[in-house]
């Protein structure tokens, strides 16, 4: 699973990876986490492999560390961000609307 940690601005602005999912970097641990309350059942399973990507691939490896510390054993990063897989010539489409509700309980990209 793609996971986008980008802001709703980053998004709107460059576009999305077709099927991610987005969470917002300042609400990742509460969605991944099943016990938390707050979790996104797209994301919220500890066995998912979860590929985090935020603009240029810094504070998804941060953030990355931070779910791995907290035990989910099967995440990572994407290097170099969205703008890596954008100088790639990987697709991308333009963004959703953002949710209503609470950031980061959206479904896929499309």
């Amino acid at each position: 699973m793609i996971v986008d940690v980008r802001s709703h601005d980053e998004r709107a602005r460059d576009g999305v990876i077709p099927g991610s999912v987005h969470v917002p970097r300042s609400v990742l641990e509460w969605r991944v986490d099943p016990e938390s309350g707050y979790s996104n059942p797209a994301v919220a399973d500890d066995e998912a492999e979860l590929i985090l990507v935020c603009h240029e691939g810094y504070s998804s490896s941060l953030a990355a560390a931070s779910l791995s510390e907290l035990g989910h054993g099967r995440v990572g990063d994407l290097v170099g961000g969205f703008v890596a897989w954008q100088a790639s010539g990987l697709e991308t489409i333009a963004a959703p609307p953002a949710a209503d509700g609470l950031p980061g309980m959206g479904g896929l990209d499309r």
